[in-house]
């Protein structure tokens, strides 16, 4: 299968659809977060690996009656079948790394390191997709960028290793946005969530199997039960609406466009954490079980963390004012662009 075949050529975007993808990506960074705190509640009782399961299965039981209302085909282009599996497995990757992170870690420490998204998916778009990129997008995301770098170094003295995990969801995220640009010229956007639900669903299976049968705590599976059930059920629903509403804006604005908006995220995970009391780390008998299944790395001393936490709050409120900023040159020159 030739290049062009597999990846079909993006129509250039016209001003009047900029403007509904820009409102869209809005109601992304206002819904998305919702999955970073249901996810948090859910991971204290089963592992991360179940979570994600979770998230597509319920995303696929929710998209498909859609669709059939909607009278979609529901079957996959044969041209796209690679993109669609690269989505799936991007959609994995920073599902799974997140919710391995803020398990271990507060999500708005979580989410600032996590933001380095937008810078790399503007690269992206510029390197391998030739979109147009503004010097003020560039700047945007690059100040941006700088306050991410602020709050790496301190997170890594703090949580250990951990502090990777958000970088990994990082770069899956860019991928996986930067893949759905792509299929939104080929299908129709909500068959493109139903596959890639159902995809990630399929391939979730053995990875869960075996990290079961190895006895590998992260991606083992564990049947939820109580009000974890609820929790999974709400990561379903707020990764339906917000990816749905993501999905759309990309197919009305450029990606190198929409990337710098994604800051605003941090507000609303910031608030939505504070009021669920997720941010929390949990009380020490679920430190000490965290610390033996994923070794002292993750877990320095209490000294290390009382000496690093005024530093991280500090560099993170730098990074929020960093942001804010960012966000101002975005949508100052929006339509200059």
């Amino acid at each position: 299968m030739s290049r062009a075949a597999a990846i079909p050529p993006i129509p250039p975007p016209t001003s009047d659809r900029v403007l509904p993808g820009v409102g869209l990506m809005l109601v992304f960074c206002t819904v998305a977060p919702l999955i970073d705190v249901a996810s948090k509640m859910a991971v204290q009782t089963v592992p991360a690996g179940t979570v994600t399961l979770a998230r597509f299965v319920i995303q696929a039981l929710l998209m498909t009656p859609i669709a059939l209302v909607m009278g979609l085909p529901t079957e996959i282009n044969s041209r796209i079948v690679r993109l669609t599996l690269l989505r799936a497995l991007a959609a994995i990757g920073s599902t799974f790394c997140f919710v391995a992170a803020v398990r271990l870690m507060p999500i708005a420490y979580a989410l600032a390191i996590a933001f380095v998204s937008p810078f790399i998916l503007l690269l992206m778009g510029r390197v391998i997709l030739k979109e147009e990129v503004g010097p003020r997008r560039i700047a945007a995301s690059v100040v941006a960028f700088l306050g991410t770098v602020l709050v790496i170094q301190p997170s890594f003295a703090r949580f250990g290793t951990t502090a990777f995990l958000p970088i990994g969801s990082a770069f899956c995220f860019a991928l996986y946005m930067l893949v759905t640009r792509h299929l939104s010229c080929v299908q129709h956007l909500v068959t493109v969530q139903i596959h890639t639900a159902l995809a990630a669903s399929l391939l979730c299976l053995p990875l869960l199997a075996i990290g079961s049968f190895a006895d590998v705590e992260p991606i083992r599976f564990v049947l939820p039960h109580g009000v974890v059930w609820l929790s999974c059920l709400s990561v379903g629903i707020a990764a339906t609406v917000s990816h749905l509403a993501m999905t759309f804006a990309l197919a009305l604005a450029p990606s190198s466009t929409l990337a710098p908006l994604n800051y605003l995220e941090i507000v609303t995970a910031t608030l939505f954490g504070f009021l669920s009391l997720a941010t929390s780390g949990g009380n020490d008998v679920d430190r000490d079980r965290r610390h033996r299944e994923f070794g002292p790395l993750c877990h320095p001393s209490r000294a290390a963390r009382r000496e690093t936490a005024p530093l991280i709050s500090g560099q993170i409120f730098l990074k929020n004012q960093l942001q804010a900023l960012s966000t101002s040159i975005q949508w100052s020159h929006l339509a200059k662009d």
